[in-house]
């Protein structure tokens, strides 16, 4: 039973975690493991200063927490700060996965689906470097506050990611597939889906053609236009970003037609999935924010901290990668809403153009670029052959102004490796999707 002091603001947040890599190289075993760690932080906050630990003896919390106070300064009108006014008080234990965690499964079969799955990537002869991982993660997550704040839930996510490399001739090609899961079970009977993503992948090699470069209209599956999202206009919303600059605060004044009308962009912890934060490392709950409403930059992302400077309200955005570091700004799930059109009609007006189904990677702020993996020809409104595509890039103002068209409806994309970056904590996990988009005019390269 942890005793809070009067006098000062003080949380505690314990996660206790279970990881599993196993890894296989050109079918050779490189790394098989299962690390288990329950580890604590501490804050404290005095109305000027924070105090941190971080502690892995989570047995003596009460001896850190003291330790904390002794070194702080006891002030009467703590509960009238303007952080701490803003802090919630939530109750609340939200248990998803006690019926199917998978701490509980065996490491020998978690092994064996991998292996299960590893002869299909090497059906082909042009695949000379095969790779698969399997990963899970599962973390129980506390959640305690002076103000009686008082949260445990849980979190879990597994997977599977494979990666080949291809030659054939003088034509190389690297590609990647993953499958993101909460369930352990959603990951068996994968075997039709797998080899055609392989199918996929060596047709690209043998097939593609270099693209025209220049400016075309160009079609976003959910995976790019999620990144998209993510990268280009997320970290932008984070509002750390613009506390001590000027010159953004002015370029984002709320209310300011940013992009096309047709255009609305939302980011929410409550979605299932790698990004799924019920509530935040504050404990503040997940609500549905939005960050661009028909076009209109509607809102941005804060922890207690950023929302009391902009005198804005809390959003469930103050995260950590894990209890080494303090919550700071960040997405959870972030994602493009869905429009009123299929994928025929989408594509169906463009006489030259490209389709971006999958990417490698994406960056951006005030401008963005992404390097599409597989990318697709759109010609007299088909889709033709693949094309291999460097970058596509432009200006992220100009670009959400030239969205024209959105399927109906959205995917959300649940990935087990990688994570987003922010700082010192790097591989955050977080969601993102989008319907398919269509932008009247990119930079292709």
């Amino acid at each position: 039973m942890i005793r809070f002091k009067e006098g000062f603001y003080a949380d505690i947040r314990i996660e206790d975690r279970s990881r599993t890599v196993i890894s296989y190289r050109a079918g050779v075993l490189e790394e098989m493991k299962n690390r288990l760690e329950k580890q604590a932080f501490l804050r404290v906050y005095d109305g000027k200063l924070w105090y941190y630990a971080s502690v892995t003896d989570v047995e003596h919390l009460q001896e850190t927490l003291d330790g904390l106070y002794a070194a702080a300064t006891e002030n009467p009108d703590i509960l009238k700060d303007p952080v701490v006014c803003r802090f919630e008080r939530n109750r609340d234990e939200l248990m998803n996965f006690s019926d199917c965690s998978v701490r509980e499964i065996p490491l020998q079969e978690k092994q064996a689906l991998l292996l299960s799955y590893l002869p299909i990537l090497s059906e082909d002869s042009c695949i000379t470097l095969p790779q698969g991982q399997y990963l899970d993660r599962s973390s129980i997550f506390q959640f305690l506050s002076s103000l009686g704040a008082d949260i445990t839930y849980d979190y879990q996510t597994c997977g599977l990611s494979f990666s080949v490399n291809m030659a054939e001739g003088e034509k190389t090609f690297n590609s990647h597939y993953q499958k993101g899961a909460t369930r352990f079970d959603e990951l068996c009977g994968l075997e039709d889906e797998i080899r055609e993503a392989v199918r996929e992948r060596t047709s690209f090699l043998r097939n593609s053609v270099p693209v025209e470069a220049g400016k075309y209209p160009v079609v976003l599956a959910p995976e790019a236009a999620g990144v998209f999202a993510h990268e280009s206009f997320g970290h932008k919303s984070e509002s750390d970003f613009m506390i001590s600059d000027e010159s953004m605060k002015q370029e984002w004044q709320l209310g300011k037609v940013v992009g096309s009308p047709i255009l609305s962009i939302a980011e929410c912890g409550s979605v299932p999935g790698c990004g799924f934060v019920p509530y935040d490392d504050e404990g503040t709950k997940a609500r549905k924010n939005y960050l661009i409403k028909d076009g209109v930059l509607a809102g941005r992302l804060h922890s207690a901290q950023t929302a009391a400077v902009l005198d804005e309200g809390l959003t469930g955005n103050a995260r950590a990668i894990n209890c080494d570091f303090e919550p700071i700004v960040r997405m959870t799930n972030t994602f493009i809403e869905g429009g009123d059109m299929d994928f025929d009609q989408l594509i169906a007006p463009i006489e030259k153009g490209y389709f971006i189904k999958t990417i490698n990677h994406g960056s951006g702020m005030s401008t963005f670029t992404l390097a599409p993996n597989l990318a697709y020809e759109i010609v007299n409104g088909k889709l033709g052959r693949p094309v291999q595509i460097s970058v596509i890039s432009g200006n992220v103002f100009e670009t959400l102004g030239l969205i024209d068209g959105l399927t109906k409806d959205v995917v959300m994309l649940s990935f087990v490796t990688g994570g987003c970056g922010k700082m010192e904590q790097s591989g955050l996990p977080v969601g993102f999707g989008g319907p398919f988009v269509r932008v009247s005019e990119m930079n292709v390269q």
